[in-house]
């Protein structure tokens, strides 16, 4: 650990007097004295997030998201009985996946990352997804994927 110096008289060895969350938990306030000239200041600790970036499937890079995802995810659910926050809400746990994976991930693990969850969701915005995602450009995909739905949900 280590030590925070007094921005006054630039002490190595200052105390914490009080800790609290800020910003809706996801930073610590801390309230510090010095022990040698008694100056008392704040410092905050932030978890540092590593970067989450998308590779595509042509080698490029980009960063992750999550609004982009939503536009997408939204357009299939259009006409849906689907709650807004439900797929904020499924963003959300596909970032958390991926997040899990690792810094990089490939573009297909996202996708099918939204495909699973989506499946249980609503099959009509997952059939809509999935035409898009995979490329459908005839009836057969359609029914290829239905056939495939019905296996998943068999199981």
């Amino acid at each position: 650990m280590t030590a925070v110096r007094c921005p006054k008289c630039l002490a190595d060895d200052t105390k914490v007097i009080d800790s609290r969350e800020a910003e809706e938990g996801s930073t610590i306030r801390r309230r510090r004295s010095c022990p040698v000239c008694s100056h008392r200041f704040t410092t905050y600790e932030r978890a540092e997030e590593v970067p989450l970036v998308v590779v595509k499937s042509d080698g490029r890079r980009e960063p992750f998201d999550r609004t982009k995802l939503v536009a997408g995810v939204a357009a299939a659910c259009k006409g849906r009985p689907v709650s807004i926050d439900e797929i904020v809400h499924l963003a959300e746990a596909v970032e958390d996946d991926m997040r899990v994976q690792g810094g990089e991930v490939a573009s297909r693990a996202v996708g099918l990352g939204v495909l699973d969850r989506l499946r249980c969701l609503d099959e009509v915005a997952y059939l809509r997804f999935a035409s898009v995602y995979k490329g459908f450009d005839a009836a057969s995909d359609f029914q290829r994927e239905l056939v495939l739905l019905e296996k998943m949900q068999g199981s």
